[in-house]
């Protein structure tokens, strides 16, 4: 049963990202976070939000730093993945806090480096950081929402579960 609600929460999650949403306001490093600490298989745990990033890229578009996207997430991942058996509120808030601005610092640096937004020097990467600095609230604010809605309510449904099994005898 716990499979069936882990795999129900992240496509869930997955969709929300084809529904109108402020920019970066997406449950996609929630879903890394969640799967790496709950998926047993470390391969589906990686593979899990790279898929669902690819088939919504596939109706939204590709762009030029998917690479730099793509690779936070699996970091992001693994970082989940430090979380297995220790999912407190306090490792929760201090994985979002730190995800959100690994995907900040790695994404940018991607827009930097793939773009002629910016000119390749320090004053441009500055400017890249500082006109990013809008993406990164809701960056947060998304990660931290659907963070609290998969691990809140997977808990949940855990323990409703489990209460309403019968024990046996």
């Amino acid at each position: 049963m716990n499979k069936f609600f882990i795999l129900i929460i992240i496509v869930l999650a997955a969709a929300t990202r084809l529904i109108p949403h402020p920019p970066n306001f997406t449950p996609i490093i929630a879903m890394g976070l969640f799967g790496g600490a709950y998926i047993q298989n470390r391969s589906l745990a990686m593979l899990i939000p790279i898929s669902a990033m690819f088939l919504s890229d596939l109706f939204l578009g590709f762009h030029g730093t998917v690479y730099f996207v793509y690779g936070s997430l699996l970091l992001i991942t693994i970082l989940g993945m430090i979380f297995i058996n220790k999912i407190t509120i306090t490792n929760c808030t201090v994985a979002v806090l730190s995800s959100s601005f690994l995907f900040f610092i790695s994404t940018n640096l991607g827009v930097w480096l793939t773009s002629s937004y910016y000119p390749k020097n320090i004053e441009g990467i500055l400017a890249c950081y500082t006109m990013a600095l809008p993406f990164f609230g809701n960056t947060l604010a998304g990660t931290l929402l659907y963070s609290s809605i998969m691990f809140g309510g997977y808990e949940f449904l855990k323990r409703r579960v489990a209460q309403s099994e019968p024990e046996s005898i």
